[in-house]
């Protein structure tokens, strides 16, 4: 396992600041509870109380939907582990305005931090290139992240960044920035009116 970890707070908080103003948001679990106590922009789709496994696959439609858009996904480890095909889906696809980050902690933190299976020897970053990804990132540093970035969010896609953040335990699990209607009519209508 890796030892040095960043926040994931810290991690989503740089995204949240790096993002373009046309760029499609899709966060579930843990990236979700820190990215809703960010201001929120008409293009983000917080995927709670859950989505667990379907962010993806989600992201691939937007992204195949909005070609002239960047579509970033942020994905915990648990997720991701529940949906590993939609990897090979994404790229067979050639969905290149797509971005998946994934925020690895070894655990299931918003539902009482259960061990993923198998923590420590997943290695996603060989997943994701063994599934075609273009390009492929990995990340432990805060600073690294920040830095690097901008580098991630602009090459050649499919793109999968693995961020290796430290779990927060005894927080709870994100809760429903609204009724799922609503939220759904004004992303809609925001990616309409922004043609």
């Amino acid at each position: 396992m890796t030892a040095q970890r960043m926040s994931a707070k810290e991690a989503v908080v740089a995204v949240h600041g790096a993002r373009g103003q046309r760029d499609i948001v899709v966060t579930t679990m843990t990236p979700a509870r820190d990215w809703m106590t960010l201001s929120q922009h008409p293009l983000d789709l917080v995927l709670v109380p859950s989505a667990m496994g379907h962010a993806t696959s989600i992201g691939l439609g937007l992204a195949l939907a909005q070609p002239e858009r960047r579509v970033i996904v942020c994905n915990g480890d648990g997720s991701m582990l529940m949906n590993l095909g939609s990897l090979v889906s994404i790229t067979a696809a050639r969905a290149t305005n797509l971005v998946v980050l994934v925020f690895e902690n070894g655990v299931y933190e918003v539902t009482g931090a259960q061990p993923i299976p198998s923590p420590g020897t997943i290695d996603f970053v060989t997943i994701a290139r063994g599934s075609g990804f273009a390009s492929v990132f990995e990340f432990s540093d805060i600073d690294a992240w920040r830095r690097d970035l901008t580098t991630v969010l602009k090459a050649a896609g499919p793109t999968l960044a693995l961020l290796h953040v430290e779990a927060v335990l005894g927080i709870p699990g994100p809760r429903s920035p609204g009724p799922a209607a609503d939220r759904a009519r004004r992303f809609t209508e925001s990616l309409q009116d922004d043609r």
